[in-house]
């Protein structure tokens, strides 16, 4: 397991590519996460290392992140997460790499298929409207608690057919494991979620329905049921998949519309612009939330650089999109940007998140109706917006305010 402490530079790592850097550590400044690591991208060589977190590389420039995404002979995805959690619980199917990952991927896809999307998107417009009935006639909020984090773990949660009074617990933990540098914290929020989800594994397995846990404790692989340990891992990765990703990023949209009120006023002017993907795509390309991590298989000569057996090299997918080698005036948010949207905040090649579609979907709806009743918004005077980063960016309090 890969240590939080700093390492020492290996002999084969030349001097002019080591940067002192700590991706858990980040000088925000007075912008947003996503421009404190434009800053590292422009500063730094196109693949760095640095000895924080055990030692690891760093991968900063779209075409390299791509190409590490796509290159599953040299560049593993066993681990993908720095430093390591060495859990003796599966991360299914995100551990696996091709052929071994396809048909495990498959137990997920019915629950995000067109027709489940369109009974999850009801859901996703029935919560909506009644949050935001509660939040609008008090004239503040603090965005992620009240509406954030609880509208896509109420539509999760129905996936799986969990209490939704749950969220309670489960949302601190989730924070945990994809924000927090020591591994051994992060394994021991892993294993309460483990312990909290095997009661219902073992109650689905024996009195299946129709949710997502009683359809993963009632599949086969290649003709075999799963164990109960890989039973355990795909519901647990399942489970925190749907409890930050999208709220942190509905909490950088919010953030950004609520600090520039040109953009805000385009989407009031012309609503029929939250129909077209390439609206939502910009916003979510310029708000890229994932950091993710590579097993290195076997030495190989990179970019320039030696990488050995056994490394990690971190790549930033936050950073395809800002890069301006593949994308103009990256750190500007523009309406009229032609589709394609060149972005990956949902990965690239067959780990692209299998929720994309749902988290497209939460992201207009939430964006539709909270403009509709609360069009002028502000970031509440005298408060400051509370980042973070680590494998996902994220956004953990943010209060605004209207007249």
């Amino acid at each position: 397991m890969m240590s939080a402490e700093v390492a020492n530079i290996p002999d084969h790592v030349p001097s002019d590519r080591v940067v002192d850097f700590d991706f858990y550590k980040m000088d925000f400044g007075s912008g947003d996460v996503q421009q404190a690591w434009k800053r590292i991208q422009d500063s730094s060589p196109d693949i760095f290392w640095t000895p924080h977190n055990g030692g690891h590389w760093v991968g900063v420039r779209g075409d390299i992140i791509k190409e590490v995404e796509l290159d599953h002979e040299h560049f593993s995805h066993r681990q993908f997460t720095i430093p390591w959690m060495n859990s003796p619980v599966p991360a299914l199917p995100l551990c696996l790499d091709p052929p071994e990952h396809a048909p495990v991927r498959a137990l997920i896809n019915p629950a995000m298929s067109p027709r489940a999307l369109v009974a999850l998107s009801a859901r996703a417009q029935q919560v909506c409207e009644e949050l935001i009935s509660k939040i609008a006639e008090k004239g503040e909020c603090e965005f992620v608690s009240e509406f954030g984090s609880v509208l896509p773990i109420e539509v999760f949660l129905s996936i799986v057919d969990l209490p939704a009074s749950d969220r309670e617990m489960l949302l601190p933990l989730a924070d945990v494991i994809v924000r927090e540098q020591d591994p051994d914290v992060r394994l021991q929020a892993q294993i309460k979620v483990s312990e909290y989800l095997i009661g219902w594994i073992d109650r689905r397995s024996k009195e299946p329905g129709e949710d997502l846990i009683s359809k993963i404790t009632q599949a086969k692989v290649g003709g075999q049921p799963l164990s109960q340990m890989e039973v355990l891992g795909l519901c647990s990765l399942v489970l925190i998949g749907g409890l930050d990703t999208v709220a942190s990023m509905m909490g950088f949209i919010a953030r950004f519309l609520a600090l520039h009120p040109e953009h805000r006023q385009q989407l009031l002017d012309n609503p029929d612009l939250l129909e077209e993907d390439r609206i939502l795509e910009e916003l979510m390309r310029r708000h890229a939330l994932p950091n993710t991590s590579r097993y290195i298989v076997s030495d190989y000569e990179f970019r320039g650089v030696s990488l050995k057996a056994g490394e990690n090299i971190l790549i930033p997918t936050c950073l395809y999109g800002l890069d301006e080698r593949i994308v103009d005036n990256p750190l500007e948010v523009d309406f009229s940007r032609p589709a394609p949207i060149p972005q990956a905040g949902f990965g690239n090649g067959p780990h692209r998140c299998p929720g994309a579609m749902l988290a497209k979907r939460e992201v207009r709806i939430f964006l539709k109706e909270w403009l509709k009743h609360i069009p002028h918004f502000r970031v509440k005077q005298g408060t400051t917006p509370k980042m973070a980063s680590g494998s996902v960016n994220g956004i953990l309090k943010l209060e605004l305010e209207w007249d």
